[in-house]
């Protein structure tokens, strides 16, 4: 056999092809533009990556999440550099916000106004039509210091402390360099369908999303989460944590004890406020209901509000909606013979208005207990609630009206509860929310529910699904965001977390994503868990909690 040629497994075919190939080489003209990345025997790649040994080779388009991301990254790459090449002085801020987008902001005194939204939409479109390159160079520390200090990128000079490695590697488009922590796509024409809308005091930017098969989303208006968002950011600007650097200069020896009370505060200054909002009106309120996605810190956080209020003389009641459960063979599977038990339908909706009715009205109820042993509901306590104590219910569906449709909505106070981090790489490389989540889970269901980091992230998908259907749409309704965030909290995790994602080797399907969260943990320091209250909403993932959760 010819050592100059490698074979390559494709979905319908074999090739021989010359060793050195780049991927985009593989595809037909009429199809370049249709995929944004590969996978090359199960590792992210991107289309210019040149193959030198023998392979299956798959194509992503944007009905996968990895070439959503690369296309997502590649539109802010393009976006920094035309405001670097229109606004030199000026530095802007990615992050994350409503409607599934990203947001663009000014930093400094810098202001955009609607003029200038027109003028960088017009330029993207030029630079997209004109097909430029994006192409991946590595350099050494020293010269990716000189590049930055020259494109006034002073903030990724910052991470390159905690970066362990000796080069660097940096994407060039004409002579535009930056980096973006992400794969890229090969040229700027494959960023075709975008749209950018003034935002005061920024650009909303929306692109394709993978979760809609490629689709961007119609815009939708999201004002609670929309304040949650920006009070998130206020408070990082106002203990100066917008970015890792800034976190991680926090965390010397004398500061960090300081630095985990501040944070752990903030949920204290915010309990406060829960309670005074509640006591405000408490002739009215009956029902308190809490909800959030995976590992927003439910439990651990309705302890707390309980304990606030009691200390506020209220004596509230918890009950488990899980307690209320149909017994799994009286649950009947979808079309696809499959039960989802995240669907309301899974729950004795009826019993639960029913009971809640009764409670509120002074009766006496015997509540079920769900025995997940067995899968069937068993009797449980005899309660009867004071007419002064409110009941506080906490689950999936916690906010949706159908469950407590027989309560008044004046004598419900939704509360919703999610972590919502301002935190970035760099002012242009914004991290997720839902990675966090997802760091938190995998140490969680390590520690308490032996389950290895394999088992979550590919549980995780599915978890996603359910919260986009069955919490997010209720969001708005919420009296009450409480951002469950600790700024500190992934130098914490980040020594549960790396071992097992470690575990998970570069041919394993879920490799993709645990290599990701890794590249985002080791640039924070570590942190002990000693100075960590017990009652910290931390403790519910790491353990040591004093509520035992």
């Amino acid at each position: 056999m010819n050592n100059n040629m490698i074979t390559i497994k494709l979905k319908n075919e074999t090739r021989l092809v010359p060793k050195g190939s780049t991927l985009l080489s593989l595809l037909p003209d009429e199809q370049k533009k249709k995929f944004f990345v590969a996978l090359v025997n199960g590792r992210v790649r991107e289309l210019s990556f040149k193959i030198s040994f023998d392979a299956e080779v798959e194509f992503l388009d944007l009905t996968h999440s990895e070439a959503g991301k690369a296309y997502e990254a590649s539109l802010r790459y393009v976006i920094a550099m035309i405001f670097n090449e229109l606004y030199p002085e000026e530095s802007i801020r990615f992050s994350y916000n409503v409607s599934r987008s990203i947001f663009c902001q000014p930093l400094g005194n810098f202001h955009i106004e609607r003029r200038i939204v027109d003028q960088v939409a017009n330029r993207l479109r030029e630079i997209v039509d004109a097909d430029i390159p994006i192409e991946r160079v590595t350099v050494s520390t020293e010269e990716a210091i000189q590049i930055y200090q020259k494109f006034n990128l002073h903030d990724k000079i910052d991470i390159l402390k905690y970066r362990p490695e000796k080069d660097v590697h940096l994407y060039r488009c004409g002579n535009y360099f930056n980096y973006l922590h992400s794969y890229m796509v090969p040229s700027t024409g494959y960023l075709q369908n975008f749209i950018l809308r003034p935002y005061s005091p920024g650009i909303i930017i929306q692109y394709p999303r993978y979760e809609l098969n490629g689709q961007i989303p119609p815009f939708e208006e999201a004002p609670t989460y929309g304040r949650t968002l920006k009070r998130a950011y206020e408070w990082a600007k106002l203990i100066d944590t917008q970015t890792i650097y800034r976190i991680n200069e926090k965390l010397t020896p004398e500061n960090t004890v300081d630095f985990i009370q501040i944070c752990e505060t903030k949920h204290n200054n915010m309990l406060s406020e829960i309670g005074n909002l509640i006591k405000a009106d408490i002739d009215n309120i009956r029902l308190i209901a809490i909800a959030g996605p995976s590992s927003s810190g439910k439990t651990t956080f309705s302890n707390r509000l309980r304990l606030q209020l009691m200390a506020l003389g209220i004596n509230p009641v918890m009950i488990s909606i899980d307690d209320y459960y149909l017994d799994r063979d009286k649950i009947q599977p979808d079309e696809n013979g499959e039960i989802d038990l995240e669907d309301i339908k899974t729950i004795d909706v009826e019993l639960f208005n029913q009971h809640m009715y009764s409670l509120i009205n002074g009766e006496e109820v015997e509540l079920p207990r769900f025995d997940f042993m067995t899968a069937k509901r068993v009797p449980g306590r005899k309660i009867k609630v004071d007419p002064h104590s409110p009941i506080i219910i906490e689950g999936i569906h916690a906010l949706n009206e159908q469950l407590s449709a027989s309560i008044p909505k004046h004598q419900k106070f939704k509360i919703f509860i999610s972590p919502q981090i301002q935190i970035s790489i760099d002012n242009h490389s914004p991290m997720s929310t839902t990675d966090l989540r997802l760091i938190r889970r995998l140490v969680r269901d390590f520690k308490f529910r032996n389950a290895p980091a394999k088992r979550t992230l590919s549980m995780w998908p599915s978890v996603r699904r359910g919260e986009f259907k069955w919490i997010y749409p209720h969001q708005e309704q919420a009296d009450y965001v409480f951002n469950s965030e600790l700024t500190y909290e992934l130098g914490v995790l980040k020594k549960y977390a790396l071992p097992i994602l470690k575990e998970i080797g570069p041919t394993d399907e879920d490799f993709i994503v645990a290599n990701r969260l890794i590249k985002y943990l080791k640039y924070f320091r570590s942190i002990d868990d000693d100075a960590i209250p017990c009652n910290s909403l931390l403790r519910e993932f790491i353990g040591g909690s004093c509520f035992n959760v």
